[in-house]
């Protein structure tokens, strides 16, 4: 017989070890009793898969094409196309959107956000299809925005559409979903699944347009995928420097439709660079970010330029690998930068994340320069 005055509760957020309460609706049952009940076992972890497009997703005309090929698979495709997963986690998936990364705008990075912030406390992993175009534009967002906790959330992409010979997208997309399901890879937060390799999301940036190992870099390589193993070099860390933003919303409506960051532009530096490119965004934009030349240098003038301006300018750099330091930045009169800031180890994308996040948050200049700090620049 069923017994409708007794209500079970969870206590525990951590499933595998939780106890359960015992609670009468029962007025003359005054005592609560908090009874274990044991450990409650899932044999497979659960994984939670969002498909955003991409060259993952891609088709070709024929098996030799890699490039002119368009979006077209959806995350059920995709799996049609990769081993037997049913051994290793329970799958669970939702297609966001199907679109090109160079597509990804405000709106679709909020139904991504959004997507991971509503599976967090559901899931033990999340996968998430992306181009690799953007994607660490999108993984060094969602590394400053959400608190995963001990949930890996794993971003994979590919370089040849699944038409193509030896197309890449099966084995990242399989590798993925292992590294997601994997103990070794809780506590690490944002990773990204490319070619055997296992990288923090953080630092990550896309090194060549065609090459399959195109995520080949120097900071936050943590280990490779090799025969069905999973190989770190390290224990379970978090980048250094990465400030924690949490989001707010100004209205109901832009809590459920996208965000509205500030404009921030980004500049590219070159020989003969004329400071009156400045005046170009200086009064449309909120903040500028410079691709400068070697390690923060511009024309005499266009610091002098950049000295004057009254809003947020991030001197970053062209080159691949290195920094900016702020011994490099120019100095006004009073020996001050005024609203010039160093962009430490980030490029031009990150850096333009990064000022439009502090910017939304109402940050002043000195704990804009602050955040930046945390990348060892400022």
């Amino acid at each position: 017989m069923v017994n409708d005055s007794v209500e079970i509760t969870t206590i525990c957020p951590d499933v595998e070890n939780s106890q359960f309460l015992l609670s009468s609706s029962v007025q003359d049952l005054r005592k609560v009793s908090q009874t274990p009940l044991g450990t409650v076992h899932r044999s497979l972890p659960r994984i939670k898969i969002l498909g955003t497009g991409g060259t993952i997703a891609s088709k070709g005309s024929d098996s030799s094409q890699t490039a002119g090929y368009h979006v077209d698979l959806t995350i059920q495709d995709m799996l049609s196309a990769i081993p037997d997963i049913s051994g290793i986690c329970e799958l669970e998936y939702e297609q966001l959107c199907n679109v090109d990364s160079k597509d990804i705008d405000e709106a679709l990075l909020f139904k991504i956000y959004k997507g991971i912030s509503d599976s967090l406390q559901s899931f033990d992993g999340i996968v998430i299809t992306h181009g690799t175009d953007t994607l660490a534009e999108t993984a060094f967002f969602i590394e400053s925005t959400i608190d995963a906790g001990d949930v890996p959330i794993v971003l994979v992409g590919s370089m040849r559409p699944s038409t193509s010979v030896s197309a890449d997208g099966p084995m990242n997309l399989y590798q993925a979903i292992c590294i997601a399901s994997d103990k070794k890879s809780r506590g690490r937060s944002v990773l990204v699944s490319l070619n055997d390799q296992i990288s923090a999301g953080y630092y990550i940036t896309k090194t060549n347009a065609n090459s399959l190992d195109t995520f080949n870099v120097r900071q936050g390589y943590l280990g490779n995928f090799f025969n069905n193993e999973i190989h770190y070099y390290y224990p379970p860390v978090k980048p250094m420097g990465c400030h924690k933003f949490k989001l707010k919303f100004d209205d109901v409506e832009e809590k459920y439709t996208g965000f509205n960051f500030p404009k921030v532009a980004i500049l590219y530096a070159h020989q003969a660079f004329e400071p009156e490119l400045f005046d170009l965004v200086s009064d449309k934009y909120d903040g500028i970010v410079i691709a400068t030349m070697g390690a923060g240098s511009l024309p005499d003038n266009v610091n002098q330029k950049a000295l004057t301006l009254k809003v947020p300018i991030v001197y970053s750099k062209r080159s691949m690998d290195g920094m900016i330091p702020v011994a490099n930045l120019p100095k006004a009169a009073d020996g001050t930068h005024n609203y010039v800031i160093a962009s430490g180890y980030l490029n031009p994308e990150k850096s333009r994340i990064l000022l439009q996040l502090c910017l939304a948050g109402k940050y002043s200049l000195h704990e804009i320069r602050h955040v930046f700090a945390g990348v060892y620049g400022g």
